[in-house]
């Protein structure tokens, strides 16, 4: 592998500056799995979700991931299909307690097209 420094440099940021900040991605995160388990036709255990990462099923909106995504996507919310009735999202450093309710207005509203 070539010029692989610029690959060691991105990590070693990551464990110098970041770790900390994981612990805010984790709560956002949290924050986020428990909006969303307040909204009609969302499934999703806040319990299950233990990192930055969460799954959700949204069957119960009659809706499949791909028109969901875009809804949300109009919206300016990111989110991605995993299959024809689970949705990923993922928080991370670019993305702030204020942008998680942003996001479950968003999600809000597109159940409700």
């Amino acid at each position: 592998m070539r010029q692989v420094g610029v690959l060691a440099a991105a990590g070693l940021v990551a464990l110098d500056t970041m770790i900390a900040r994981l612990e805010q991605d984790h709560e956002n995160a949290q924050l986020l799995a428990k909006g969303l388990a307040e909204i009609d036709g969302i499934k999703i255990d806040p319990e299950r979700v233990q990192t930055n990462i969460l799954v959700f099923d949204i069957a119960g909106t009659g809706q499949t991931t791909a028109e969901f995504a875009t809804k949300l996507r109009r919206r300016g919310v990111l989110a991605n299909g995993l299959n024809a009735r689970l949705i990923r999202m993922v928080t991370h450093k670019d993305i702030s307690r204020s942008d998680i309710e942003v996001a479950l207005l968003a999600i809000r509203e597109s159940t409700r097209e």
